[in-house]
């Protein structure tokens, strides 16, 4: 296990262990203890997307919640375990969407094709609904160098790519031994255009998932002028 993934336990074993605030009788509602973590969750992930780890202070993240810097402390233990724990999330989330695209789509006998178009779908899904999210992840941060945060979640995904491709090569006479490299070429290939199209958000995901999987499937020498997703094609 990590380190960031220890520190990320350390907070959440913590964090279920604060009880709930009581309220007196006539007094201003609060937070319970979750809600408040939550709250700091939300404020550091908005925080951390905009300016970056280095950038952001226990202070700036205190006043944005309206808290005093012990009530991060208590929750947290700095802004490394807040940023540990929104890190964390992020990855999970993301591996887990596209690993049940992968899988979910396997068990439903989809082609190679139709695989590799719904994990490329899978995240740009993804981007498109948690650009904070996905920010956090491609920045680089003393908390996540170890791991490489995005890159290691990169490596997992291209892990679970190379069986679809390993599958595909035994069945059209190729050594499955090169799969490994051509999952991380073709995982690479996703991610870089995903980091791109975060920016421009053009054109549509559809559209630009549909032209990365047309050069992955057609290589240069064969593209299709207008490429379309598989299902698109059904409809």
């Amino acid at each position: 296990m990590s380190q960031r993934e220890d520190l990320a336990t350390v907070v959440e074993l913590r964090a279920a262990s604060v009880p709930p605030s009581r309220k007196p009788s006539g007094a201003k509602v609060r937070m319970t203890g979750q809600e408040r973590r939550e709250q700091l969750l939300n404020v550091g992930r908005k925080l951390f997307a905009e300016k970056g780890f280095e950038t952001v202070t226990v202070e700036e993240i205190a006043a944005k919640a309206d808290v005093s810097k012990p009530v991060v402390y208590e929750h947290f233990g700095g802004k490394e375990g807040l940023y540990a724990v929104v890190v964390d999330r992020e990855m999970n989330y993301l591996l887990d969407s596209v690993t049940q695209s992968l899988t979910g789509s396997q068990n439903d006998g989809a082609g190679a094709r139709e695989l590799v178009e719904q994990a490329g779908m899978a995240l740009f899904n993804y981007i498109d609904s948690n650009p904070q999210g996905f920010r956090i992840l491609v920045r680089d941060s003393p908390v996540t160098a170890q791991t490489g945060s995005f890159a290691s979640l990169m490596v997992d995904i291209a892990t679970q790519v190379e069986d679809v491709l390993a599958a595909e090569f035994k069945a059209h006479g190729i050594n499955d031994k090169y799969a490994p490299m051509y999952s991380q070429m073709l995982v690479g290939m996703v991610a870089f255009t995903g980091q791109w199209w975060l920016d421009v958000r053009k054109p549509k995901k559809e559209e630009v998932v549909a032209h990365l999987v047309n050069l992955a499937w057609n290589g240069l020498r064969d593209l299709d002028p207008k490429p379309t997703l598989t299902k698109q094609k059904k409809t």
